[in-house]
């Protein structure tokens, strides 16, 4: 009998994992797969295009089908589905999941506040990596010269710019592409003006939209998707058996021999054509985060790949028998009956395309952002349920800025499709070679395995990548000037920050200074708590006695704060905040890092200011437990840090109560802010339309047996709290030092300084209240 009831239990849980793995697979049709399943719209055009149009035979089709169809196999197939897609970073998939989990496992971070701390996070490791295992020679080697390690982030970097590229080229291409069929003179075409004016009208719908989020893209969009792919599917088939059945003979390699002794050169310049068959690919790896490799693989292998072989044999084996309909192969191979079911189908696959590496687009920025990569932008969550799901409205701007330029100033697709295959095979050669590095340093393998990895697939994507080199003075050069105004972009402001926290580590206050002024630091300590914000997370900044010296007053309690990322993905909630202490405990001054990984978003949290305030307590609590087992209260552990989490009261010593709770009326402590100064917070708090932020009174628990000091150092923070909060941030001037060279002048004093003006300033990006903030001025000459 409970035999019966385990395997019935196990049948009911089978059952639930095969339906929730349909669910996702279901969704990763209207995410992922939107810009592969529309490249049968153009790959023929795009590769007969040129020299090709001398060879317009049987044997030149044959050829090129079986080049897209060996392609398919081993691009998206073999590489990404069965290799690539293991090398995710706890779920997530990308060129930055990648870099980030080479940063983990091997010294090659130039994020500057790095701790030892951060390494004990439970998402910093792969489960099942050996820690204590030697490191290879090879290892060591880049951990030791900062200059590869400079070149690798580039390297990324390049690869990231590459993707932006890919933002505005895909929704240009596939917008234009599906509109094409608008020209068949069969139904009435249009001319190339009205079909381009169209397309502009279509691209600025599409970016207008982006605002409302893709949360609802994964139901919204999978229907259309499937059903384009099954339709295309049948049409292929279709195709098959009415023009030529012997096109199944072409799925022999034996063809692309033949293919390349006929054509030479200018069949090897066809390639950067017969490439535009795997754009989109890299989707599947960077929009794992959103579902499982399972649910990718599943979509990919029963739907995605059967369909589009079907879709380019039908295609061939029409083109075989009518060589006139290259100019727009896919449209016309179409039987008359289903032309304008299949149009419109075609516009809204294109559009679902588009939006996929928008959004990816999007997730990119963020991840450079959050690696101190890109200048600080305006992101917002789009989502309450899908987290990830964002929008950044000036990227937003810029993409259809683009796009429509690219649009208007091409007004060709074949032309479009030398640039967009430029960028999309540089974004697969960049993970080609970091998925080796992979394969060496995360999973441990043999650098032989690595080296055949990368000679086997790196010298299939070299060979399309010098064809689409070729290409650069026919539209290939776009995708190129984009990525590198975005790696300036990102390069500078990478430059420039690393300078100015360098400036801030080696400028630092000496905590002997600090000890000379005594408890009351030789200022006059003035109720409430003051939240200093800093990059450093060890020593107290420059911008600390810059203030004291020009203003000498200080809050009673002082936190210092630093706000950084983490090379992974999230950070748990309950492993965000570190807390720890500086200068003995009379001075009563704190430090408190917040960490976030580069997926994480830094949302708004109104309750901030009274989790740090548990914290703190829960921190003094501890520390003074472990003096106690030591014997000594008055030893601190000056620069020990300790991971604290608290969603409530508990271990804190403190009752919280909402601040209108009748027995608020006994707190302890009464708030010091004037009448008037709170009539002007609540003024600001809703003129600002800001959230009312829970107000809560806190109390020393009167039950708890706590030692006298302690509860001192407690009703000091209570007091403090009481009397509100300061946020103080450095308002930074950077210029660089008068002996610098023309190169650094340039950079700092124009480049970089133009992007700091034109960004969100630091306390919009923190979340700060606008009415509690101290902006403190000061010059960094780096």
């Amino acid at each position: 009998m409970d035999e019966e009831i385990g395997a019935a239990a196990r049948q009911g849980q089978w059952k639930h994992k095969y339906r929730a793995l349909s669910l996702l697979a279901f969704q990763s049709f209207g995410v992922v797969y939107g810009d592969l399943s529309t490249s049968p719209l153009y790959v023929f055009k795009s590769a007969l295009s040129g020299n090709l149009h001398k060879y317009h035979d049987e044997t030149t089709i044959f050829g090129l089908l079986s080049l897209i169809f060996w392609t398919l196999t081993l691009v998206p197939l073999l590489k990404y589905v069965i290799i690539v897609l293991a090398a995710d970073d706890n779920g997530e998939g990308g060129t930055f999941a990648l870099y980030s989990l080479l940063c983990r496992h091997a010294k090659l971070s130039l994020l500057p506040n790095q701790q030892a701390a951060d390494e004990e996070l439970s998402t910093y490791y792969q489960p099942g990596i050996d820690r204590t295992a030697v490191s290879s020679p090879f290892k060591r080697f880049l951990e030791k010269h900062k200059k590869l390690r400079t070149c690798l982030l580039l390297f990324v970097l390049f690869g990231a710019c590459m993707v932006i590229g890919d933002g505005v080229l895909t929704p240009t291409i596939s917008v234009l592409s599906a509109l094409s069929g608008l020209q068949d003179k069969d139904t009435g075409g249009l001319g190339n003006g009205w079909v381009v004016c169209i397309a502009c009208v279509v691209l600025v719908g599409l970016f207008a939209l982006q605002h409302r989020g893709t949360h609802r893209v994964a139901f919204m969009f999978a229907p259309i998707v499937i059903l384009w792919l099954l339709s295309i599917g049948v049409i292929g088939l279709y195709n098959i058996i009415h023009w030529n059945p012997r096109i199944c003979l072409a799925l022999s390699p034996h063809y692309i021999v033949k293919f390349f002794k006929t054509t030479g050169r200018d069949g090897w310049i066809a390639l950067g054509g017969v490439l535009l068959a795997v754009t989109g690919t890299e989707a599947m790896f960077a929009d794992l985060g959103h579902f499982t490799s399972a649910s990718i693989r599943l979509a990919f292998v029963g739907v995605i790949y059967p369909c589009l072989v079907l879709q380019y044999m039908g295609q061939a084996a029409f083109l075989s028998k009518n060589m006139f309909a290259v100019h727009d192969s896919f449209y016309l191979s179409i039987p008359r009956t289903v032309f304008w079911p299949m149009f419109v189908l075609a516009s809204f696959a294109a559009i679902v395309g588009s939006q996929s590496i928008i959004s990816a687009t999007f997730s990119i920025v963020k991840q450079c952002l959050s690696l101190g990569c890109f200048p600080r932008v305006k992101v917002v969550h789009t989502s309450r349920w899908i987290y990830g799901q964002i929008y950044i409205p000036e990227i937003n701007w810029i993409l259809m800025v683009l796009c429509l330029a690219v649009t208007l100033g091409f007004r060709d697709v074949t032309i479009i499709g030398n640039a967009y295959g430029l960028a999309c095979i540089t974004v697969m050669f960049v993970t080609t070679w970091l998925m080796a590095l992979v394969i060496i340093f995360v999973w441990q393998k043999n650098i032989l395995l690595a080296l055949l990895f990368l000679l086997f697939f790196g010298s299939i994507e070299g060979a399309y990548l010098s064809a689409s080199f070729i290409k650069v003075p026919q539209g290939g050069w776009t995708s190129i000037a984009f990525a590198f105004v975005f790696m300036f972009i990102m390069y500078v402001w990478h430059y420039g920050t690393r300078r100015k926290y360098l400036f801030d580590l080696q400028n630092k206050v000496s905590m002997k200074w600090i000890l000379t002024l005594g408890p009351s630091l030789g200022i006059m300590r003035v109720p409430g708590i003051g939240l200093i914000y800093t990059e450093l997370v060890t020593g107290v900044p420059a911008i600390f006695s810059h203030f004291v010296t020009n203003l000498p007053a200080f809050h009673q309690v002082l936190v210092f704060v630093c706000v950084k990322s983490v090379p992974v993905p999230y950070v748990p909630a309950e492993e965000r905040y570190l807390i720890g202490r500086i200068g003995p405990r009379q001075y009563r001054m704190y430090r408190c890092i917040v960490r976030y990984g580069y997926k994480d978003l830094q949302k708004d949290d109104e309750n901030f200011e009274n989790h740090l305030v548990m914290s703190i307590a829960k921190f003094i609590q501890m520390e003074a437990e472990e003096a106690a087992s030591s014997g000594s209260y008055e030893s601190s552990n000056e620069g020990r840090m300790a991971v604290i989490h608290t969603t409530d009261a508990t271990g804190t010593g403190l009752i919280m109560r909402d601040s209108n709770d009748s027995a608020a009326g006994t707190s302890l402590t009464r708030s010091s802010k004037s009448e008037t100064l709170q009539s002007l917070q609540s003024i600001y708090e809703q003129e600002s339309g800001s959230i009312s932020r829970r107000r809560v009174r806190f109390q020393i628990s009167q039950e708890e047996q706590i030692n006298p000091q302690v509860r001192d150092e407690l009703s000091d923070l209570l007091e403090a709290k009481e009397a509100g909060v300061a946020y103080i941030i450095g308002h930074s001037y950077v210029k660089a030092r008068k002996n610098s060279n023309l190169f650094k002048s340039f950079a700092i004093n124009y480049a970089y300084s133009f992007l700091r003006k034109n960004c969100r300033g630091p306390s919009v990006t923190l979340h700060i209240p606008h009415i509690s903030l101290i902006e403190v001025g000061m010059i960094y000459y780096v």
